[in-house]
């Protein structure tokens, strides 16, 4: 293997790029990206970004040399736009294509668009660093901030704006924020903690029509309510971004389908980050996975996986989120829960375990980190439903 070209401009393709150097690989990488930057971190993004302001260099996962010293070139600010899996090209925005015997798909994902918020006046999404420069410049104390979706990036806007000085609404189809991710009651507490900072949450709405009121935009809501905001940002989730795979050959469903080591079916081709959607053995399922830590560890067992190993990735997800005083700690999943158990809750304190077939699945911490250690040993050790939820119901009372 002497050529291997890097897609994406990840946290996941950085670290792709950098075990191919630790695995003793000493021929060509080319790393291509869609935007101008050098690969930045992302969470940022959507609370000191916002807050203090936008530092671009210290964002940067590497050091702009780091790159040169390693030997990868990068192709910046062109997008790959296919794939051709038998010829093994990679084919750019700009005509070009290059050549590869390997290749790591780390595309990572894209903010899903409103369609009514698109056409807006102060419509915003946050995704990448030029969402949120235009965003912050938009930002001023006394505003009226409308937020479209009570997901992890929404309350962290949310709690970012209003601790900007802002007036602040969240609009959610669902019954609680989170509540797709976390549960009723998880979602609840959140909503309580925002409420108690001055952020109104309205549930199990949505908005019927935007309409221009001056500088600023009016929501008609499906409760009947109407919105005055200067400014909307839609946080609605993401997608993973694998339209330029279309017609590649390879298996696409909400994400690149892989094996349980990352590789795609296709000779040379792996995939890490958002995009991949693999064999987690850990689970016994498939799974997609957003996460920063995520990431980085699937970017650097990809790199392994296209050198020649095939071992396994199996994983235990983990995920944070800050919002105002809340440090959410999340370990496991609590997709498909048949089990759920507030081991304690308090105005500032949250200890909630998840369970599906017998088994610990999951688990989040809010201001606990030893909690939070603990429940990431029963899942990766499988440790049984009954015995856990003895332990939390023992000392929930």
């Amino acid at each position: 293997m002497r050529k291997i070209v890097v897609v994406g401009g990840s946290l996941a393709a950085v670290h792709a790029s950098e075990s191919l150097r630790q695995e003793g690989f000493e021929g060509e990488i080319t790393m291509v990206s869609a935007e101008p930057h050098l690969p930045y971190d992302r969470p940022p993004l959507s609370k000191e970004a916002l807050s203090s302001g936008i530092d671009v260099e210290k964002l940067y996962l590497r050091e702009p040399g780091w790159y040169e010293e390693n030997g990868i070139t990068t192709r910046l600010g062109t997008a790959a736009v296919g794939l051709d899996v038998t010829d093994r090209t990679v084919s750019l925005a700009d005509g070009t294509d290059l050549d590869y015997d390997g290749v790591v798909l780390a595309t990572g994902s894209a903010a899903r668009r409103l369609p009514a918020v698109a056409g807006v006046p102060g419509g915003h999404v946050v995704r990448d660093l030029a969402d949120a420069q235009l965003l912050k410049e938009k930002l001023r104390p006394g505003q009226h901030l409308v937020l479209i979706g009570a997901g992890f990036i929404g309350l962290e806007i949310a709690a970012t704006a209003r601790q900007l000085g802002l007036d602040v609404t969240v609009v959610e189809v669902g019954r609680a924020p989170l509540a797709r991710a976390l549960g009723d009651d998880v979602g609840q507490w959140f909503r309580e903690t925002h409420a108690r900072h001055g952020v109104e949450v309205v549930c199990t709405c949505s908005v019927e029509r935007f309409e221009r009121n001056g500088d600023g935009v009016r929501a008609e809501l499906s409760n009947g309510n109407v919105l005055n905001a200067d400014l909307v940002v839609a946080g609605i989730g993401a997608n993973p971004a694998v339209g330029w795979l279309e017609g590649s050959g390879l298996s696409l469903a909400n994400g690149v389908l892989c094996a349980s080591d990352l590789s795609t079916g296709a000779p040379g081709v792996v995939a890490a980050g958002d995009i991949a959607r693999w064999y987690n053995p850990v689970y016994d399922e498939e799974m997609r996975v957003e996460h920063w830590t995520n990431a980085v560890e699937q970017g650097r067992h990809a790199a392994r996986t296209l050198l020649g190993s095939r071992d396994a990735f199996g994983a235990v997800p983990y995920f944070w989120s800050d919002q105002f005083e809340a440090k959410l700690r999340f370990v496991g999943t609590g997709t498909a829960a048949t089990e759920i158990v507030v081991e304690e809750a308090s105005e500032d304190r949250l200890i909630a375990v998840y369970g599906r077939d017998g088994l610990v699945r999951g688990a989040v911490c809010v201001n606990a980190p030893r909690q939070l250690a603990k429940y990431r040993g029963a899942i990766r050790d499988q440790v049984p439903w009954a015995d856990a939820v003895g332990a939390a119901r023992a000392a929930a009372n």
